[in-house]
């Protein structure tokens, strides 16, 4: 049985700020100072927008905007995501987004973004996220030199992804939609996996909806097969393919000529490309969800490891 740890008290406060540098203790002390005297630690408190101040806007998508905000007691910054009941019902995603909210409230790792709370009013609901302020890691790769990563980049980010799935599949979470507009990146350039309005959590670990993002459709989804949590697998493929190319591998002028590169798994590896990212995303790309290799694996992997440094 999981042990549930007791909150912290102000007992703990020299625990806390051990290793915190001289110019940094007051400043540190303060901030833990405000968090234990907030209203909502400790216990069960019901948030509202009245606890948050909302700054500029930074970003929209079809179904919320986000905004900079700060929370009025500690001044904790989050990413206030903000969804109109109205445009959810309108768009036939009201399951959808309750999903995404029951599954990322429940994660809680390094490289996944965090759902701290959420609340509602008559018209819309708030999600309070993390702020990764780099934002999204595809405008990043578009800014790179000839719109793609260095290996090294590349690796990095993909080693991340890799244990974020990870992680996922070891709560029974399968992601669906990895992409590059699906992850952010923080000030210390690490990533944070998030949009997880197509995931699903199965204890039986077999799906069979057709969902995602056309040029990251693994064959299985093509032809309408079950499938597992492998799909992500496949997905981080053509991910660690899109950061060193710089655009996905069956990109075609339509659907079906897409497809059809998918079915006959037809890739074009650039002359540039390392054999040992070559390797890896072979073995990522494969048409029989049990011959993919794991995510452990990909964490291991010598390409990996060489162009990480490890």
């Amino acid at each position: 049985m999981e042990t549930v740890k007791r909150p912290y008290t102000m007992d703990d406060l020299p625990q806390l700020i051990e290793g915190v540098s001289s110019e940094n203790v007051v400043g540190v002390t303060q901030y833990i100072v405000n968090m234990m005297s907030h209203p909502a630690y400790g216990r069960q408190y019901r948030w509202s927008k009245d606890n948050f101040e909302l700054g500029c806007p930074l970003g929209r998508g079809k179904f919320g905007r986000v905004y900079l905000a700060r929370e009025r007691h500690t001044k904790f910054m989050v990413a206030m995501k903000v969804m109109f009941k109205s445009e959810l019902v309108k768009g036939r995603v009201e399951k959808q987004m309750l999903r995404e909210v029951e599954i990322q409230s429940r994660l809680k790792h390094p490289h996944i973004l965090r759902l701290y709370t959420w609340f509602q009013d008559d018209r819309r609901i708030y999600l309070a996220l993390e702020l990764a302020s780099q934002g999204e890691l595809y405008k990043h790769l578009k800014a790179s030199p000839n719109g793609r990563f260095n290996e090294q980049r590349s690796a990095k980010y993909t080693y991340q992804v890799a244990d974020a799935l990870n992680y996922c599949h070891a709560n029974n979470v399968i992601h669906r939609d990895l992409k590059p507009e699906n992850i952010l990146l923080t000030d210390d350039d690490n990533v944070k996996l998030a949009d997880f309005g197509w995931s699903a959590h199965t204890n039986s670990n077999r799906r069979k909806t057709m969902c995602g993002t056309l040029d990251y459709l693994p064959p299985e989804m093509v032809d309408g097969k079950i499938y597992d949590d492998s799909v992500d697998q496949w997905c981080l493929g053509i991910l660690c393919y899109e950061f060193l190319v710089g655009f996905p591998p069956f990109e075609s002028e339509t659907t079906e000529a897409t497809y059809d590169k998918i079915r006959r798994l037809e890739v074009d590896y650039p002359r540039f490309m390392s054999s040992g990212a070559k390797d890896l995303i072979s073995k990522l790309l494969r048409s029989s969800s049990g011959a993919r290799i794991t995510l452990v694996d990909v964490m291991k992997h010598f390409w990996i490891k060489d162009s990480m440094g490890k």
